[in-house]
């Protein structure tokens, strides 16, 4: 995948499979809704029927007697069709928001499942686009064009059944909008889902270049590339522009066509129904009920196809949901967790895998471990590592040399291109998600706040935590004295719209995260590097007492961390040219030393 190619789409045959195993899951829902329905089409098919026998008993002269009765008659079955059609509007309804539901959810999960640098390449654009726009089409097709969809094609049965019934003469006249209405929904067909893919496409990269002007405003206004972020957004709004006039073009064919298709029948049935009448093959109560059945049909065949357009985005839309799924990274099979959060790989057992033994011990080790973001490209080259259990690694070198992607790859983040990264004996990426958290946890410089109270966002990690287990994380992180003294304590609202966190605090509560989930290995990638250095070196003595015995990897800039630390590992490209403790690199006089003496001087 390129630098700004778009995340991949499902093909048809997936979002077929998907939407019938969609169905499946509610079978007896669907078929109550579908019973309903087809109910309420019966009920319908009465007064053609009755209209037609009043004809004929009025052409024999008997009509005067049957009249009041067929009117009754009538009046019953619209009543009866009217109650039908609420409750089955009502079931489809239902049923829709229960499915749409659980696409809502689904879709979380596999945007959750999205390694970062996927969504990187990918650009955010697209992402938000499937996340809003695609979302709320499909929500549209599932609430509404899905169940009409249904209903216009039991209708449509049973209307046909209808006419057969009268007579099988009079159903010929009405085939004549078969070829019209086949030949140009197999056009449009054909033609509609690449139309309204690449629609929602360039509606993505509008997004994401918009976004990208937004976010990068100062930075573009101090380089003045305004004219060019204009041509950006000029260029993407052309390539959109044309997208979507071709979807109306498509449309522009297809319904004229389509309604040529609805008046036809009609016209025929009456004009050679008057034709079979005077050659005596039918009567002319049974051309009245059949015209009318003809009539009836238009409707649904209309619903049909006026739907079928909304189909059709909703179809683009959930192939571009559930191809978040589909990664065409190789070397990534893992997931992306959120900072302060515990590492969560996508392999589930629950697909068909076969879970891996379970560790033997808590040694964490990498053997000869590759890995590229791009083919050919590696970021890693042959790296060799292993860690005693309950030692602290501090992981230092220039920015971009590797030591934030071999963090990931020894949390179980990333999947080695080549080699492997083993705890106890097993690939650390294969374990499933329940013993990938109480091995490793990553925590980054970057974390979120989420929507809710601060003890929600502590215990999301471990929901059953009690409060003073909740404290006691606080406190490890010097972080409960200022939780205690917000406006209700672990009560209080925190994030978008409510009592905004600093920066430090944000990140102290992702560390707390830690110290809940209690995994045996940290890895820590400039986990304080947004707090002051007084500030961080306390936090670093604060948190000592609970990382002993435990396996600890801090990434970080300031080398105070590695004075601290048992051994120390210089990354530079992507190699680890020296490891060993404080002293002893120092006193080798290498890459390190260096290092260590250009930061000392710059502390003193």
């Amino acid at each position: 995948m390129t630098a700004r190619d778009s995340l991949p789409v499902a093909d048809r045959a997936q979002v077929r499979r998907y939407a019938r195993s969609l169905l499946r899951r509610h079978p007896r829902a669907l078929a109550g809704a579908l019973g309903l329905h087809a109910l309420a089409a019966i009920t319908g098919l009465a007064a053609p029927r009755l209209l037609g026998d009043l004809v004929e008993a009025i052409s024999r002269g008997t009509g005067a007697v049957t009249v009041d009765r067929i009117a009754l008659a009538i009046a019953g079955f619209v009543l009866a069709q009217a109650v039908l059609i609420r409750f089955a509007h009502f079931a489809s309804a239902r049923l829709g928001e229960r499915v749409l539901a659980e696409l809502r959810e689904e879709f979380v999960d596999r945007i959750l499942a999205i390694p970062l640098s996927t969504v990187e390449r990918a650009g955010t654009g697209d992402l938000l686009t499937r996340s809003s726009r695609d979302v709320a089409a499909l929500s549209r097709s599932v609430r509404f064009a899905v169940p009409e969809t249904l209903i216009a094609i039991v209708t449509a049965f049973f209307v046909i059944g209808a006419v057969l019934l009268t007579d099988p003469l009079l159903m010929l006249p009405a085939l004549v909008a078969v070829p019209i209405l086949w030949l140009a929904t197999r056009w449009y067909l054909r033609r509609a889902t690449p139309g309204y893919l690449a629609e929602n496409a360039a509606y993505s990269d509008i997004t994401d270049g918009i976004s990208e002007t937004v976010e990068g405003s100062r930075t573009t206004e101090a380089l003045r590339q305004q004219a060019r972020r204009r041509a950006r957004t000029d260029a993407d709004i052309g390539r959109s522009y044309a997208a979507e006039r071709y979807t109306l073009f498509l449309r522009t064919v297809y319904f004229p066509l389509a309604e040529t298709g609805y008046v036809l029948p009609v016209v025929t049935t009456l004009v050679f129904g008057g034709w079979f009448y005077v050659e005596g093959w039918v009567t002319l109560g049974e051309i009245t009920a059949a015209t009318l059945y003809v009539q009836q049909l238009m409707d649904p065949i209309d619903r049909l196809l006026s739907w079928l357009d909304e189909v059709q985005v909703g179809g683009a839309s959930l192939a571009r949901l559930l191809g978040v799924a589909q990664r065409p990274d190789a070397a990534e099979s893992t997931a992306e967790p959120t900072a302060g959060s515990t590492a969560e790989p996508t392999d589930d057992p629950a697909d068909g895998t076969v879970s891996p033994d379970r560790p033997v011990d808590q040694r964490l080790a990498a053997h000869d471990v590759r890995y590229a973001y791009q083919p050919g490209r590696d970021v890693l080259h042959g790296v060799n590592l292993t860690l005693t259990p309950g030692e602290r690694l501090a992981m230092v070198g220039p920015s971009g040399a590797g030591k934030s992607t071999l963090g990931r790859l020894l949390a179980g983040i990333h999947r080695p291109g080549s080699g492997s990264v083993t705890v106890g004996g097993v690939p650390l990426a294969d374990l499933p998600l329940a013993d990938l958290r109480t091995e490793v946890a990553l925590v980054t410089q970057e974390h979120h706040v989420f929507l809710g109270t601060l003890r929600d966002n502590l215990t999301m990690v471990r929901p059953d935590a009690t409060d003073d287990q909740v404290r006691a994380a606080l406190a490890a992180v010097d972080a409960l004295d200022w939780a205690e003294q917000l406006p209700a304590g672990l009560e209080t609202e925190v994030g978008s719209g409510h009592h905004q966190l600093s920066a430090a605090q944000a990140q102290q509560l992702a560390l707390a995260r830690l110290v809940l989930a209690d995994p045996h290995t940290l890895v820590l990638d400039e986990a304080t590097s947004l707090l002051d250095p007084r500030a961080a070196r306390h936090l670093e003595r604060s948190l000592a007492a609970v990382l002993r015995g435990r396996t600890v990897i801090a990434i970080a800039h300031r080398l105070h961390s590695a004075h601290d630390a048992d051994r120390v590992a210089v990354v530079e490209d992507g190699r680890i040219t020296e490891l060993g403790p404080h002293a002893e690199l120092v006193a080798a006089d290498g890459s390190y030393a260096a290092l260590w003496r250009s930061w000392h001087g710059d502390r003193t």
